[in-house]
């Protein structure tokens, strides 16, 4: 039986809207069907999008899009078949991901805790929106889907190790001028704007016909809001660079150089082998050389035979080179980034981010490391670092205009886990330079476009030589840190405020 919402506030639902709980009688074959077919091409559109528009090597426009299926139909269906329409959805599209666990030899229970969460989120999200578009609350459904997900995002980077990995806003790094919302609101922001876009788009479509001028307005205003974005971010793009550095990037993925042995020979000859491939890009102009992390075992009292081998190098060409190895003492072991400058002291950098349960022997560091350069500041990371903004964030307030990361990759993931910090130079104001093993070399601007890059395994010692601007950029993520997560957290206390408030719609 159809209905019509008593609230004056829903007076627009017709009659064509389901009540609450009605599902097709069974003696209607006709209606089954259709409804079956409905859910069907919903779950298959959400899902081939999401698999698409997520995982491993994202193409971004197809985000934008996933949910609205799903969404329009939960306002054409009963509560259980939305919930379940939307979980497979969401949770189907996830399973792009599925072999990177498998190969990585991470368990299974893994991957639902992460993308089976999510999936029940998402299906909270679409219920939320369902319930309060089909009450007359409508502006409140159509931010209620967006703002879970971003208190969601937040409160697993914060509890999980594995930082803002997993974020819908990394989809769209190839999507420049949407990106600089990351410079205002972090990739909260773009999570939020990402699914607003099509909660906005379904509850228009709902209310197409029985409220068109409402229907406008909701819709006309979202993109009114994306408008704005977008031109804010072509500005943005369009801005001088300043000034300019030569970086130099080495990373060999051939056999005995990827992974440590843990002998010290091997890691002496090894380094010696980077060392002269670093001499040839610093002849050809790089005024910092990159190397990738952990390239071999340091034991401390063999720290002075590895220094040996780049320290004359830097006093002789004037270059900066950083490069990673694993230190062991007697008390610890430590991922650490060796800075080799001109006539200076080695200065060192832990990483702070360790990957379990890889890493989990390995100390964490607490410190930064800055270096300066004359009208400019260096920082120094280490590959999953990058994924936690509040770290990146401390590199921006001192100052770092450029980042220099170390980093090793697995090979399948060097796009999903290796653009990743591009991000973080957009919120932070810092152009990047990544090598990684397994990976790319990367060199990225403080507005996220990416100035050259070349896979590692492009050459037995692969190379990349580019200019990137060094100077610091300041945001507002950067002042104001965090801020549109309680944005979100607000209005996700004002949605649930409004669906205690209205009563359940009654049947005509």
């Amino acid at each position: 039986m159809a209905y019509e919402v008593s609230s004056g506030r829903g007076s627009w639902l017709k009659p064509h809207l389901r009540r609450d709980d009605a599902a097709p009688k069974m003696g209607h074959p006709g209606s089954v069907f259709r409804l079956v077919a409905f859910a069907v091409a919903a779950v298959v559109l959400t899902a081939v999008m999401v698999w698409f528009g997520d995982g491993l090597e994202p193409w971004w426009p197809l985000m934008w899009f996933a949910p609205l299926p799903v969404l329009v139909f939960a306002v054409r269906s009963g509560w259980r078949a939305a919930a379940v329409v939307s979980l497979l959805g969401m949770m189907l599209g996830s399973f792009s991901m599925w072999h990177y666990f498998r190969a990585m030899g991470l368990p299974v229970l893994l991957w639902f805790g992460l993308y089976g969460t999510a999936s029940v989120v998402f299906m909270a999200g679409v219920l939320l929106f369902r319930a309060l578009v089909l009450r007359g609350r409508v502006w409140a459904g159509v931010v209620s889907l967006p703002a879970l997900m971003v208190c969601f995002e937040y409160v697993r980077n914060v509890a999980l190790p594995h930082g803002t990995a997993g974020s819908l806003a990394y989809t769209q790094l190839h999507f420049l001028p949407f990106l600089q919302l990351a410079s205002v609101t972090g990739l909260w922001g773009m999570t939020f704007v990402l699914m607003l876009f099509s909660t906005a788009l379904a509850a228009g479509f709902a209310l197409r016909t029985g409220a068109p001028g409402q229907a406008a307005g909701i819709v006309g205003g979202v993109a009114g809001l994306i408008a704005v974005v977008l031109v804010f971010g072509a500005v943005r793009l369009a801005r001088p660079a300043g000034e300019m550095v030569k970086v130099g990037l080495i990373a060999s993925d051939a056999p005995g150089n990827a992974r440590p042995t843990g002998r010290v020979e091997d890691t002496e000859r090894l380094l010696g082998d980077y060392a002269a491939v670093a001499g040839r890009l610093v002849a050809d102009g790089a005024q910092v050389v990159v190397i990738p992390e952990k390239l071999g075992v340091m034991p401390e009292v063999d720290a002075g035979k590895i220094d040996a081998i780049f320290q004359p190098l830097a006093d002789r060409t004037g270059a900066t080179i950083v490069a990673g190895v694993e230190r062991d003492t007697a008390s610890a072991k430590y991922n650490e980034a060796r800075v080799y400058e001109p006539k200076s002291a080695v200065r060192t950098y832990d990483k702070h981010h360790l990957l379990p349960p890889f890493e989990s022997y390995l100390t964490p560091g607490t410190t930064l490391t800055v270096l300066k350069k004359n009208s400019a500041t260096w920082g120094v990371g280490i590959c999953k670092d990058m994924d936690f903004t509040g770290l990146s964030r401390k590199d921006g307030l001192a100052g770092v205009g450029l980042m220099l990361v170390p980093a090793w990759d697995f090979g399948m993931d060097r796009t999903w886990h290796g653009h990743i910090a591009v991000m973080r130079g957009v919120e932070s104001g810092f152009s990047l330079a990544r090598a990684a093993k397994f990976g790319y070399l990367t060199v990225s601007d403080s507005r996220g476009r990416v100035v050259a890059e070349t896979r590692s395994d492009a050459a037995p010692f692969a190379t990349l030589v580019a200019e990137v601007p060094a100077a610091h950029r300041a945001t507002f993520f950067l002042v104001a840190g965090d801020w549109f997560v309680w944005v979100a957290a607000g209005l996700l206390v004002w949605v649930l405020v409004e669906i205690g408030r209205v009563r359940r719609p009654k049947a005509s």
